[in-house]
């Protein structure tokens, strides 16, 4: 993930400086002629191969109940676990029980999510959970935040035990691994694993002890750690069942896992392990910054000594760069995350339509940033922990034109494709069940159409995936910039033009021109732009993209100076 920017440097020069050179050597005998290959330089965001991918997140039993039989309608006993109705006093309505979602869900609408351009799909976590709802802790209502109480596990973040899936997702013949075969064997989808190190379930507060809350099991189900329905204070330093807690408080009632003991890690990077036999592309780390860097460091280390260049990402809940960079380097883990800098910066940008493009510009960090490598970051509006993004239709356009052609793998939540339950939160919308109907909907939505019109663009195209971003104008309603990737014998320039505008927009582009011909992605126009005319002129049209596509060396010298000092300064 990182790159040595000292190494770099001398490379780059050498490169230079060979490039300068003769490709000819003559042996001193003069019978023979050696042809040197003069090398290419290379110009690239990261070396990562998942770089290419764009992620589709799924909240698994939110998605669609694509088999009936595993619902577990009548689980709980006492305390119910399926739909759990939290009512507004608008009438609106959220839930806090397990509405169907599974495997076979996301599995039937495969090729609906590589259609639309994705080439992966991130679940939430689909370790076995509680089989209640939690009887402790603060009773949530609508709309509410920060309270578990009458809440249950259908999210997948309270896990009981870290090697056994729940059983509300599997069907007979598709577990885990066979789902994630399947995905990518006939839709070329990879699977994005979500993981968690610092709580498992809620576990103290309970007026009694409720079966599997606070307690642990291995991959033989026999019980490792349990608290017993104690607070953390009241916890035995003695008691073998303790040791895996720490005592003291973390979020709400959960477990606080005690990262610091050896028996938890090697529990903890063991089912990491597991998961990735049984067909993880990638994992996504939840609540990362509860954990020290030295757990992530050792994490990373042990999974990449078997799997080099397996990806994951982060959840660092803050929108500090500096901050949010730190487990980016390798000192830490090397551990790629979330981009909620961009985030915020994406949002107020695409709610409001008389923001200014420029506001983007610094979240990017092309240059001198704290992140080992921007181009790794994982890119998004919005997910399952927070408002959705309160954009208009034409918004929601905007949003992703930007975010499938500007640096970072993008990530799109499920039902963003038409504005689902737009501006809501957690409790009031957020993870509304999104269900076979809406999904049919989708496919006339005109938000899902310019969706897969743009993704399906960065699919086919390296440059949007991986080039080095060069910005020309970013100015109130218009963006232009070029993504430019030369590496392994491929070299493409795209040039990207967006307008967020209610009217039509005239670009008249001459900044890094080269001469050459110039094919549209977005339809079958082509311009052929020579040396003694460096431009290009065309109109966008509202809430509209180009993309330019020009194949061949770098010709111009002013944009090989600046593809140089952006692969020295990223």
């Amino acid at each position: 993930m990182n790159v040595n920017k000292k190494a770099l440097g001398l490379t780059l020069s050498s490169c230079l400086l060979i490039m300068a050179c003769d490709s000819q050597v003559t042996s001193k005998d003069n019978t023979s002629t050696i042809i040197i290959a003069k090398p290419v330089q290379e110009f690239y965001g990261t070396a990562q191969p998942f770089v290419k991918e764009a992620i589709y997140f799924v909240m698994t039993d939110r998605f669609v109940d694509g088999d009936p039989s595993n619902n577990q309608i009548k689980q709980g006993g006492a305390w119910p676990t399926f739909d759990l109705p939290l009512v507004g006093e608008n009438g609106e309505t959220a839930n806090v029980g397990y509405l169907g979602g599974d495997l076979k869900g996301v599995l039937n609408n495969a090729q609906y999510i590589s259609d639309m351009g994705f080439t992966a799909v991130w679940l939430t976590p689909i370790l076995d959970n509680p089989d209640q709802a939690f009887s402790g802790g603060e009773p949530i209502d609508f709309g509410g935040a920060f309270k578990d109480g009458g809440k249950t596990g259908y999210h997948g973040y309270w896990a009981n035990n870290f090697y056994q899936i729940d059983e509300h997702y599997p069907s007979n013949n598709l577990g885990y691994k066979e789902y994630t075969q399947q995905m990518r064997q006939q839709f070329g989808l990879k699977s994005v694993f979500d993981i968690v190190a610092n709580h498992g379930s809620p576990s103290f507060s309970m007026p009694v002890d409720q079966p599997k809350f606070g307690e642990l099991y291995d991959i033989e189900g026999k019980l490792v750690a349990d608290h017993q329905n104690l607070k953390p204070e009241e916890l035995d330093s003695n008691n073998p069942l303790h040791e895996f807690f720490r005592h003291t408080p973390d979020i709400m009632e959960l477990s606080n896992l005690d990262d610091r003991n050896e028996k938890l890690q090697q529990y903890l990077m063991e089912s990491y392990l597991y998961w990735i036999e049984q067909g993880a592309d990638a994992f996504r780390i939840d609540t990362i910054k509860h954990v020290p860097h030295e757990f992530w460091k050792l994490m990373a280390d042990k999974i990449r000594a078997e799997h080099p260049d397996f990806f994951m990402f982060g959840e660092s809940f803050d929108y500090n760069a500096n901050f949010l960079a730190q487990h980016t380097l390798l000192k830490n883990g090397g551990i790629s995350v979330l981009d909620f800098v961009g985030k915020q910066a994406i949002v107020a940008t695409f709610e409001n339509p008389q923001s200014d493009y420029a506001d983007l510009q610094e979240y990017l960090h092309l240059t001198h940033g704290p992140y080992a490598n921007p181009y790794e970051l994982t890119t998004f509006y919005d997910n399952h922990d927070m408002p959705r993004m309160n954009a208009s239709d034409h918004g929601f356009i905007d949003a992703n034109n930007w975010l499938f052609t500007s640096r970072g793998i993008p990530v799109v939540y499920q039902g963003s494709e038409i504005g689902f339950m737009r501006g809501k939160a957690e409790h009031q919308g957020n993870r509304n069940y999104f269900g076979q109907s809406n999904i049919e909907e989708a496919k006339t939505h005109k938000i899902h159409q310019a969706l897969t019109k743009i993704a399906n663009i960065r699919k086919n195209i390296a440059a949007l995936q991986n080039g080095l971003q060069v910005n020309v104008e970013l100015h109130v309603n218009k963006a232009a910039f070029y993504r430019v990737l030369v590496k392994d014998g491929k070299s493409q320039t795209a040039l990207v033009l967006l307008n967020k505008g209610d009217q039509e927009a005239e670009f008249l582009i001459q900044k890094y021109m080269q001469s050459g011909s110039w094919v549209s992605q977005i339809n079958d126009d082509k311009v052929s732009i020579t040396e003694s005319h460096l431009e290009l002129k065309t109109n966008v049209v509202a809430h509209g993209v180009q993309v330019w596509l020009r194949q061949g060396p770098i010709s111009n010298p002013l944009l090989l100076d600046e593809l140089q000092r952006l692969m020295l300064n990223k």
